[in-house]
């Protein structure tokens, strides 16, 4: 017989396990994870997103509008000049109106920075449509006496017709301003108008003088026509003056003295740019009441997606049990609930920033300004999202990490 062969008996390997390690969720997970919650609860998100985006288009809108509007109003300022004064008569310890020198426009003129000076003078002239109207309707038209430089020294335009210059500032003939002529329903040059009781001819209607209102609201005749036709006496009321833009503080400070000399204190001198500068100030005031506003309604907005993710804590607490006996740490499961409501904040801010882009655009462009949207605005209104999205869902975060497993999924 053939001997078996012997048995040979091998060693067992003694192998230790490696321990073992939970995994780490790539950023790309985080984002998967996070955007679960939102695809199955459409509704619920986009409710809970239009109130942070409302919040958000809300304070870019008024930002943008405020910055556009006040864009504007800047380069007006630097079309119109911010170097021009005017010197008004008032009146004396006694309450007395003062009059005006004649002489008052060629002594400014003496003044080495003044480039150009010129008057206007309140004129006793009622105004009427027609010699029907009864004198007292008078359609809230003055009128005044002007000097031919006046337009260059205003940097006013004629809509239609001519000014008063040349020979006409010594004829019965007038000028409106815009205002005027619209309520003395004059739309072209031509047609008669009165004065007292002489007919006058209208030559010319002006555009409106943003610089000098008052002036939309008047009829003006030269002085000669004036002094000969309406018993004006030739003082001026009103001097204006422009000088360099350096030397305004300065001629400001003499012109009260040089228009009036020993009777300075009686004479008002003002800045007529100082008013558009004051309603940008006025404008800044606003823009934060209602950066207030919509500050208020980003918080709201807030309110609505911290309910949304507790809310969502609570009906996924299987899910959350499920995920937690499977190997998942306390930090992936708050990160999933964080990461969600900061996805669901963003998708808010991105909305509202589009929104409060396309509402600033389509407002400036109605009112002819060139829309400003400062991109600090965007950024920051995401930014104030994300922060949002963070406060909301840090709490559902927390509560949704520290969910015992068993418990979790026991529930019914």
């Amino acid at each position: 017989m053939t001997p078996a062969p012997a048995r040979t008996t091998t060693p067992a390997l003694t192998t230790t396990p490696a321990p073992l390690r939970p995994a780490r969720l790539t950023p790309r997970d985080i984002l998967g994870v996070g955007a679960v919650g939102l695809r199955a609860r459409r509704a619920r998100v986009v409710l809970s997103a239009l109130g942070i985006a409302i919040g958000i288009a809300t304070m870019v809108a008024v930002v943008g509008l405020s910055t556009s509007s006040r864009a504007d109003l800047m380069s007006r300022l630097d079309r119109l000049g911010t170097n021009l004064l005017t010197a008004e008569a008032g009146k004396d310890s006694l309450g007395q109106e003062v009059k005006l020198p004649k002489s008052a426009v060629a002594m400014v003129e003496r003044i080495g920075p003044v480039r150009h000076a010129t008057a206007t003078a309140n004129v006793d002239a009622r105004i009427r449509r027609s010699d029907v109207v009864p004198e007292e309707r008078t359609a809230g038209v003055t009128t005044q006496a002007a000097r031919p430089d006046l337009l260059a020294a205003l940097n006013a335009e004629v809509a239609q017709g001519m000014w008063l210059d040349g020979p006409r500032e010594r004829l019965p003939v007038t000028v409106l301003g815009a205002v005027a002529a619209e309520r003395l329903g004059i739309t072209r040059p031509g047609d008669k108008i009165m004065m007292n009781d002489r007919y006058v001819v209208v030559v010319g209607i002006l555009e409106p003088i943003e610089l000098v209102p008052t002036l939309d609201r008047v009829a003006m005749v030269g002085f000669p026509a004036a002094e000969t036709y309406f018993g004006f006496d030739g003082h001026p009321t009103t001097v204006f003056e422009r000088s360099t833009d350096a030397s305004v503080e300065e001629v400001r400070a003499v012109l009260a003295r040089t228009v009036n000399p020993g009777a300075g204190e009686t004479v008002k001198v003002s800045r007529p740019s100082d008013a558009l500068a004051a309603k940008a100030a006025t404008d800044e005031g606003l823009t934060a009441l209602m950066l207030g506003l919509g500050a208020v309604a980003l918080l709201v907005g807030g309110v609505g997606v911290a309910n949304t993710m507790v809310i969502s804590v609570l009906e996924r607490r299987q899910e959350i049990g499920l995920r937690r006996a499977l190997g998942a740490t306390r930090g992936a499961v708050r990160l999933q609930f964080l990461t969600e409501s900061l996805l669901l904040s963003a998708l808010g801010g991105l909305v509202g920033a589009a929104l409060g882009a396309a509402a600033t655009y389509g407002f400036a462009v109605v009112q002819g300004w060139t829309p400003v949207v400062p991109p600090w605005s965007l950024a920051g209104g995401l930014a104030a999202t994300l922060l949002i999205g963070a406060l909301a869902g840090l709490y559902p975060a927390v509560r949704a990490a520290r969910l015992d497993p068993t418990s979790a999924l026991n529930t019914a």
